[in-house]
């Protein structure tokens, strides 16, 4: 089932990690950046978990194994098991051997979590294009890998081999900024051979599908920093969903975005968790939330008043939403998103 064409963000009454038992979070840009903690992430992770919220990460990110994550989330002081983790490789895994004979070999390009996943559901990873492989798999490498494994892949897909990615996030946000992703380097042999992969990531059902099995969860909030992928599999999957702002989405994108990117809810960061969500109401003037009044009208959206100013952001996107209702908005918002100074 899929979500609905949502015109303003939710509120709450109660604090987000009591309304829902699971938080389905991703990582890179939600809880670390170049492998360093968020700010207020470990506490807010903390204190979601002590009040009883299941935290379960999962990431689109195909480098490393549910262990290593775990033992990562566990040095930064977020303890996690590896059953707490799941990785797009785990989902490209599954669906390539739902569709793969046992013990198939398999072309890994990427790290070590592809491999690991790979064999866990019964296929052999290969190196190379002539070790008899009978299909192509592609997830992140991590910004070393070398440029003549995008030609092995090549080489394998034109001699017909079915091709398969973990997922195609075209930038990945690191310390020192924005990279690009694995969608960067599957646009790579894209180019080189005209096939297209199968794709397992957010926001694909291969991914929502292994996140259902592995965590059991019943009343699901997915957080993440993505529209594309997080807020869409949200969508797609018919969740809830919390965008934060510590990652690649800036304030500009969420105001114009498109149906299957709107969030349910809107914070700052994580310690969106622990709070409930103010509520947006619509009068004469406008949409309001907190002392911000937003509209939209003349070509442009307007917004007056002060405050926090997520909750002018909140306010600007009911306006914007709304107006917009199933497409994008098309209205100049500059001038009123650039008065919040996110």
């Amino acid at each position: 089932m899929s979500g609905t064409s949502r015109t303003r963000p939710s509120g709450s009454s109660t604090a987000l990690s009591e309304a829902y038992d699971t938080a389905l979070l991703d990582l890179d840009g939600v809880v670390y950046a170049g492998g360093q903690a968020i700010d207020h992430a470990v506490e807010a992770l903390g204190a979601a978990r002590d009040g009883g919220m299941h935290l379960a990460y999962v990431t689109n990110n195909a480098l490393r194994t549910p262990a290593a994550v775990a033992g990562h989330l566990t040095e930064l002081g977020v303890p996690a098991e590896a059953t707490d983790v799941i990785t797009s490789a785990q989902a490209v895994a599954r669906l390539m051997a739902d569709q793969l004979p046992a013990g198939a070999r398999v072309l890994v390009i990427g790290g070590e979590g592809l491999r690991v996943a790979l064999r866990e559901r019964g296929l052999e990873p290969v190196e190379s294009a002539d070790d008899d492989p009978v299909a192509v798999v592609q997830g992140y490498g991590g910004p070393d890998l070398a440029w003549g494994r995008f030609a092995e892949a090549s080489y394998a897909i034109n001699r017909g081999l079915p091709w398969f990615a973990s997922n195609t996030d075209l930038t990945i946000p690191g310390a020192r900024g924005i990279a690009p992703g694995n969608g960067a380097a599957v646009e790579v042999v894209r180019i080189a051979t005209g096939a297209e992969p199968q794709v397992a990531g957010k926001p694909l059902p291969p991914m929502h599908r292994e996140t259902v099995l592995r965590t059991g969860a019943e009343r699901p909030l997915v957080v993440g920093d993505r529209l594309d992928t997080d807020i869409e599999g949200a969508f797609n999957g018919g969740v809830d969903s919390l965008l934060v702002l510590t990652g690649v989405t800036d304030a500009a994108q969420l105001v114009a975005a498109v149906p299957e990117h709107r969030p349910t809810y809107i914070d700052a960061d994580l310690r969106g968790l622990l709070t409930g969500q103010p509520e947006v109401t619509e009068d004469g003037r406008g949409f309001r939330c907190g002392g911000w009044t937003a509209s939209a009208g003349g070509g442009a959206l307007r917004l007056e008043g002060d405050g926090d100013a997520l909750d002018g952001l909140r306010a600007l996107c009911a306006a914007a939403w709304t107006h917009a209702g199933d497409g994008a908005c098309d209205l100049d918002g500059d001038k009123a998103v650039a008065r919040l100074g996110l």
